[in-house]
């Protein structure tokens, strides 16, 4: 594999800035500096170093996304900009895809990852696997708010799962825990306590929390910790998760 193709496929670079980090002494493979990113290399056998930390190849790429409004969480859309679109071309050609959905106009942390298996699991509803989303609304919602959402919602002719409810002092927003992802699930809910959804923002998934300084419409490579809590995810659970995450909706 040549080495450019290598330090992309780990999510590290896009191969034109990993020709540049090879340039400028970088990268070093079994401890030698090398000056080419076409030096083919055994991802199995070569130690490949950046900056002298140790890059490891993995079998399947994670990738934290802070979504922007206006893009669509899919691999291609004929009307919309793709979440994907918002990847170097070289990660799009490892056939990245969304583990879940966000609405269009909602932002915050995708998972992007080419591990169906794991991606399936960790949406399959016997996992209960929590996401903790940040929100404004208005009016100010009433103080029956949580007990209602922790008994479990009816929509329609569908009862939402018991959630975790934690309003801001002047009940206009506030963030709430699901183990469920039902169609527009929040704005459903937050309309059916009579207030109406003005921002919503995804801040933690399965474990995973939202980099307060990572700018909307950037990523970054999941940490080997990250990859541990998303395979730990995949367990099944009875008790609602109350997180403690101390963001608020961000323009």
């Amino acid at each position: 594999m040549r080495l450019d193709r290598f330090l992309s496929a780990c999510g590290l670079f896009s191969r034109r800035e990993a020709d540049a980090a090879v340039r400028t002494g970088r990268i070093a493979v079994n401890g030698e500096p090398v000056r080419s990113a076409a030096l083919h290399i055994d991802p199995d056998r070569d130690a490949v170093t950046l900056d002298g930390l140790p890059i490891l190849y993995r079998r399947f790429l994670y990738i934290l996304l802070n979504k922007p409004a206006g893009y669509i969480s899919a691999t291609e859309d004929g009307r919309f900009p793709c979440v994907t679109e918002l990847l170097p071309p070289d990660m799009q050609k490892r056939g990245l895809f969304p583990c879940g959905r966000l609405d269009r106009d909602t932002v915050g942390l995708m998972l992007l990852t080419d591990d169906g298996a794991l991606a399936h699991r960790l949406l399959s509803p016997k996992h209960h696997v929590e996401k903790v989303y940040a929100f404004s609304c208005t009016p100010a919602l009433p103080p029956s708010a949580e007990a209602e959402i922790l008994a479990g919602m009816p929509l329609g002719d569908e009862i939402c799962k018991p959630a975790a409810l934690l309003c801001t002092p002047d009940r206009c927003g506030g963030q709430i825990t699901l183990t469920e992802g039902k169609y527009h699930q929040i704005k459903r809910m937050i309309a059916a306590l009579g207030s109406r959804v003005t921002a919503l923002e995804r801040i933690a998934f399965a474990g995973i929390r939202l980099d307060a300084d990572l700018p909307r419409g950037a990523f970054r490579p999941c940490s080997d910790q990250e990859i541990e809590r998303l395979r730990a995810a995949d367990i099944e659970k009875g008790e609602i998760p109350w997180t403690s995450c101390k963001h608020s909706p961000r323009s």
